[in-house]
């Protein structure tokens, strides 16, 4: 790896300019450079320790040219770890999960709205997320939690990312009209909804902001995105490209999905990121290239302002 990827701490120039040209000015003379690309839902667990660490994972990051990644720490100062590792590259986002199983509990915590406020003053943060809303779990929206937490997103102008895995898009809908200032960006495309219902909701939405992280082949499976040749299905490509500036992608690096938080069981999705990664490459390379390029990279610099100073 060429010490020009290394230098996380070069001076000068503006931040979009300093990852575009740390990705594509930075092989070694026998490598071939993939194209770099924004990774909007990584994370860094307590669970993920053990097999992979802070250093291992941001190396991860490095051979996979990802010039951007939004992480999200389990607890949240875990994100923090590699961003002191890679501070241009890396966003960290808080998430109000300290232990397992707050994915479920985190919206009945009212001491949730302190820690975010106490978290986004710090300046470490620049997002709240990733926030599981799902059914069974979930309150309603105007929960003094949920919509206390988009509200100061729309106060510190940072984007909330939300989980929603419900059979229909009105929670969202909900939501997102209710709090017309706040940038939601939308994981998984809604998780395990179809490409009308994702549409219905960026329509209605303009603050509303999608990922597509998760939907390959091994996870989300019953609702696929692509075929099996690799090319996304028809009415994806339609989708994306009614939206081309709203769309982004994602590795989310969990893995085996089915040990969710599991104490006896590592996670090993640092492992996997190579696979995550390419189905995007996969797809995205066979769409026009200036959408390719959108939703591989400067959707994301732009939704993260990576771009100000």
């Amino acid at each position: 790896m060429s010490g020009r990827w290394r230098d996380e701490n070069a001076s000068g120039g503006r931040q979009a300019g300093r990852l575009l040209c740390a990705a594509l000015c930075c092989v070694p003379v026998l490598a071939v450079c993939a194209p770099p690309l924004a990774d909007v839902h990584v994370h860094y667990k307590w669970s993920q320790e053990d097999v992979t660490s802070a250093r291992q994972a941001v190396d991860t990051l490095f051979d996979n040219d990802v010039a951007l990644a939004v992480v999200i720490g389990t607890p949240a100062n875990y994100a923090l770890r590699l961003k002191r590792l890679a501070p241009d590259r890396v966003v960290a986002v808080w998430s109000p999960y300290r232990t397992p199983g707050e994915w479920s509990s985190w919206a009945y915590d009212k001491g949730v709205l302190g820690r975010a406020r106490q978290a986004l003053e710090s300046g470490d943060y620049r997002g709240i997320g990733e926030l599981h809303l799902i059914g069974g779990f979930t309150p309603h929206w105007r929960s003094p939690v949920v919509s206390g937490l988009a509200a100061m997103a729309a106060e510190f102008d940072v984007p909330l990312l939300l989980h929603t895995e419900l059979s229909r898009p009105d929670y969202l809908e909900g939501l997102c009209r209710a709090q017309p200032e706040t940038r939601f960006l939308w994981a998984h495309a809604g998780a395990v909804l179809t490409p009308q219902q994702v549409s219905a909701v960026m329509t209605r939405c303009p603050n509303v902001w999608v990922e597509l992280s998760a939907r390959d082949p091994w996870r989300f499976v019953n609702n696929p995105m692509s075929g099996a040749d690799g090319a996304l299905l028809p009415q994806w490509l339609a989708l994306i490209e009614a939206f081309p500036e709203r769309f982004m992608i994602g590795s989310d690096p969990v893995w085996p999905v089915e040990n969710l938080d599991s104490w006896d069981q590592p996670d090993t999705g640092w492992q996997e990121y190579r696979r995550f990664i390419d189905f995007h490459r996969t797809w995205m390379s066979r769409l026009p290239p200036e959408l390719e390029q959108k939703v591989r990279l400067t959707n994301a610099l732009t939704f993260f302002r990576m771009g100000e100073n």
